[in-house]
């Protein structure tokens, strides 16, 4: 019978399994859009590349913010063995919506950032189409590989 501690290991390993599987990407998602930004056009290379990490570190943080958020508004303890789907759904939506806020608010309001006439832009928030894609692929795939991912380390771990 799993215990307390088996569900623990299993959510800290997932959880670390996801960053550690979203962050790449992430990183590669930031560097391939940065053309739909202005400071493609006006930054030096070393904006550029600070807007990259910068970003990055950001998406870190939404992802595990918005899965732990997840988490505790769907009281899933037992996440990733139990309710793997809703806290998924749920993770990706927080992001989502957290990623329509912030887009909105640096772009808009604070003018912390702008966007480059290529970037396409949704109707109604005027936030940009690819952070949103970027928040509707990439967790779902990653969280989906972090639980495979630690169901093999704790299989592999049980069989030792």
């Amino acid at each position: 019978m799993p215990t307390c501690d088996d569900a623990d290991s299993g959510q800290k390993k997932t959880s670390l399994a996801y960053l550690s599987l979203l962050v790449p990407p992430n990183l590669a998602w930031e560097a391939g859009q940065l053309p739909l930004y202005t400071v493609w056009l006006t930054g030096t290379h070393g904006d550029q590349a600070y807007a990259a990490l910068h970003c990055t570190v950001g998406d870190a943080m939404i992802a595990l913010s918005s899965l732990g958020l997840a988490i505790l508004a769907l009281r899933r303890g037992d996440w990733p063995s139990h309710g793997f789907p809703a806290v998924l759904l749920a993770t990706t939506a927080i992001g989502v919506a957290y990623t329509l806020f912030s887009e909105w608010l640096n772009v808009e309001w604070r003018g912390a950032w702008t966007y480059a006439v290529a970037m396409p832009r949704l109707p109604l928030t005027g936030s940009g189409v690819t952070p949103m894609l970027q928040w509707l692929v990439l967790p779902p795939i990653r969280l989906f590989a972090a639980q495979r991912m630690a169901r093999q380390t704790t299989d592999f771990g049980a069989s030792s």
